[in-house]
């Protein structure tokens, strides 16, 4: 088997038939809607009719949704999606999950450049981005020990409790030496 989307410890891979009652559960988790744009919960038929009809093409489907597996175990703790796809500008946003029972062990960090490798490497992106809140500070750190900067503030962009909140943005940009050289040269 290839070593892409995979190291010693994780594998990501296209969600399965078996996948469903982990889907249903984060996707209708009420604490997690703020952070996407969920306002109702799924149904498991909803599921299932995704895992049937998605193409898991990023090209078709214009995102990829991907699960977080350990490699040891076969225990599925959490998906990593790209989304928002734009082919021409070969960028998407991206955002993990991980089960609140696995976090703090550095899986999302292993998730996200796992990820990071598809996109840039096999997929040729050039770059991805994220949309952080500004109360989770996990996801800020996350995407910050990953090499991802801060590319603005999107000011009461989520509105949850009667209140705004901010979101950053953040961006990371594959750099390509031989480009930057060229262009370093004609400067």
């Amino acid at each position: 088997m290839s070593k892409l989307l995979k190291n010693k410890e994780l594998l990501l891979r296209a969600p399965e038939p078996e996948d469903l009652e982990l889907l249903y559960k984060w996707e209708n988790d009420t604490r997690l809607w703020e952070y996407g744009n969920a306002n109702a919960p799924y149904s498991r038929f909803s599921f299932r009719q995704y895992l049937a009809e998605s193409k898991q093409d990023i090209y078709a489907d214009r995102q990829l949704r991907l699960m977080v597996q350990m490699q040891a175990s076969g225990v599925v703790i959490g998906m990593a999606d790209l989304y928002d796809f734009d082919p021409h500008h070969r960028r998407a946003g991206v955002g993990i999950l991980i089960d609140e029972n696995q976090r703090n062990r550095g899986y999302g960090l292993q998730s996200l450049l796992l990820l990071e490798e598809y996109a840039f490497g096999f997929l040729s992106f050039h770059q991805l981005y994220a949309f952080v809140p500004e109360k989770n500070q996990a996801s800020r750190q996350l995407f910050k020990k990953a090499g991802y900067l801060p590319a603005g503030t999107l000011k009461e962009w989520l509105f949850k409790d009667d209140h705004f909140e901010d979101v950053h943005v953040w961006q990371k940009i594959r750099r390509n030496p031989l480009l930057e050289a060229v262009n370093n040269k004609n400067e």
